[in-house]
């Protein structure tokens, strides 16, 4: 982990599917750190306009099944809508996120993942916050 940076995201070495570790101080910057690292992987960019709005919201069991479903919705409106987002504000209450995620159309994508998985997903409690490692099934 980068000592000078408390949140962020690196591309991890990964047999056959694509995997990025993500760290943040708090479980609500770590979805926004995984849904950015998610879009770097795929070389995702975005136009600056139109900007779009949308709200998303998933239940799960736990915050590594909130994790999974955010992702995957952003890639369903990645898929369906071509849309992609940069900005993220979310509110994560016992098995529910709601997030207000802002963006716009994509111009550009190098190449799509299909899905996160709960591949050894964990999160992690660290002495900076938060940890874990994502695997994309490409």
């Amino acid at each position: 982990m980068n000592e000078k940076s408390l949140s962020g995201f690196e591309e991890i070495r990964h047999t056959a599917d694509w995997a990025l570790r993500v760290w943040a101080p708090d479980l609500s910057t770590l979805f926004t750190q995984a849904a950015q690292g998610m879009y770097r992987l795929e070389g995702v960019e975005i136009a600056p306009t139109p900007r779009v709005e949308r709200q998303i919201s998933v239940n799960g069991e736990d915050a590594e099944s909130l994790l999974v479903a955010f992702l995957n919705e952003l890639l369903y409106l990645q898929e369906t809508e071509r849309l992609a987002f940069d900005t993220f504000q979310c509110v994560i209450k016992d098995h529910s996120l709601d997030v207000k995620a802002q963006g716009g159309p994509i111009n550009h994508l190098n190449k799509a993942i299909k899905a996160v998985t709960f591949h050894n997903l964990s999160i992690r409690t660290t002495s900076q916050g938060l940890e874990t490692t994502l695997t994309f099934d490409v």
